[in-house]
């Protein structure tokens, strides 16, 4: 764990597409007794001589008879404690993308996932443990702020995020249009924590932006949403219309999106039928391939760099994996962020729902995105001292595709 993350915990400084399934609840919410909740779970329970729940029965038993809350006077239900001991199951997987989401927190997803939402513009995940920027998003508060991609988000308003669930953080970072969030962020490099005010926006960015620099096509990919696919169409025609065989995908600070945009977009450099990703499911056997659609429209005169860095997660890992991989692009860069699994949403009861990884994403040649990420053929990090440029990495791959 990072030094100075420590420091700041001892001395108390201080979100794949959803895929919605729904099934019936096992209780109503009201009337559920100890006889109930016992007859249910263990006639869920495998029956195995190494599964024994008669320490849970015993300690839900000595609770009935013994405790008296002794700051509220108001008894917790049966249900509440269902409710309780399954997110403790469920935490106990340490998958930081699997949660059990009680009523008030599914209400919020759901929120999320249909609408418009206010907040500071940037994907965050876990990494070791860690509450980590994956990426401010272009044009947001967060990238206006200063706040880069790596950074450990160690407090949100003074509150420490050691004990946080990544949609804990996530619903604390955002809130009211206006509104200002203070973050505490621990940076490499950095021999203290930084604080950062932030107020938060509707958040509106492009999908992407195009320029020809030194006879070379740069499309700047910031994410793979729904409308990816027609503007990615019109960005290649651009190409296409400009008269040079160089190209430049800038996928850098790019935290993913839609796993159907990520085939889509390489289906415009593979034949028909190449692999783009593999998703596999928990027996390691069972597999689901996706493939090119084959618009396959580029010739072997093609030369093609992909930019990536720590920002560069989920779709952004799978649309480079699978160039890199077919030999149609060099990608050229630091290591992706490593966001390879799959998660489903299932509804539970009318009020509850578990989100849970039920797959990881392999490149075509079977190796796992959540292992580390991605890994360039050419590692280019920041300038050598000395040497300024506003983008080195852009300079770099430009100083290639031009030799």
């Amino acid at each position: 764990m990072n030094r100075l993350f420590k420091k700041f915990l001892v001395c108390g400084a201080v979100g794949a597409v959803a895929v919605i399934i729904f099934s019936s609840g096992f209780w109503s919410g009201r009337g559920v007794g100890f006889s109930d909740v016992k007859d249910y779970f263990d006639g869920k329970v495998l029956a195995s001589e190494e599964i024994d729940l008669d320490d849970f029965w015993e300690v839900w038993e000595l609770i009935d008879q013994k405790f008296i809350s002794a700051s509220s006077t108001e008894e917790v239900s049966s249900s509440d404690r269902v409710l309780g001991a399954i997110k403790g199951m469920v935490n106990s997987l340490n998958d930081p993308y699997t949660e059990f989401l009680l009523p008030e927190e599914n209400e919020k997803f759901e929120t999320t996932i249909q609408g418009e939402f206010s907040g500071i513009g940037m994907e965050v995940g876990i990494r070791d443990d860690l509450v980590t920027v994956i990426s401010p998003l272009k044009n947001s508060p967060a990238e206006r702020a200063g706040i880069k991609s790596g950074d450990i988000v160690a407090g949100i308003d003074g509150i420490s995020t050691a004990s946080m669930s990544l949609d804990e953080a996530v619903d604390k970072i955002r809130g009211p249009e206006g509104t200002k969030v203070k973050l505490t962020l621990i940076r490499e490099g950095e021999t203290e924590a930084l604080e950062i005010e932030v107020t938060r926006a509707i958040i509106n960015i492009p999908t992407l932006e195009t320029e020809i620099r030194d006879d070379v096509f740069i499309i700047y990919l910031y994410n793979f949403s729904a409308n990816v696919t027609s503007e990615f169409r019109s960005a290649l025609r651009e190409f296409v219309s400009a008269k040079t065989n160089k190209l430049i995908l800038d996928l850098r600070g790019n935290p993913g999106g839609f796993l159907s945009a990520a085939v889509d977009l390489a289906s415009w450099f593979l034949p028909s039928g190449k692999i783009v990703v593999r998703e596999q499911f928990k027996n390691g056997d069972d597999e689901k391939i996706f493939r090119s659609k084959g618009y396959n429209i580029f010739n072997d005169n093609l030369k093609m760099i992909i930019l990536i860095d720590g920002g560069s997660a989920s779709a952004s890992e799978i649309l480079a994996g699978a160039l890199k991989e077919h030999k149609v692009a060099t990608v050229l860069g630091t290591n992706t962020f490593g966001k390879g699994s799959v998660q489903e949403l299932i509804k539970i009861t009318k009020d509850t729902s578990l989100k849970v990884t039920t797959a990881q994403w392999l490149t075509p040649d079977g190796k796992s995105i959540s292992d580390g990420g991605l890994e360039p053929e050419i590692i280019v990090d920041s300038a050598p001292e000395g040497v300024e440029l506003a983008d080195y990495q852009l300079e770099e791959a430009l100083k290639l595709l031009n030799k």
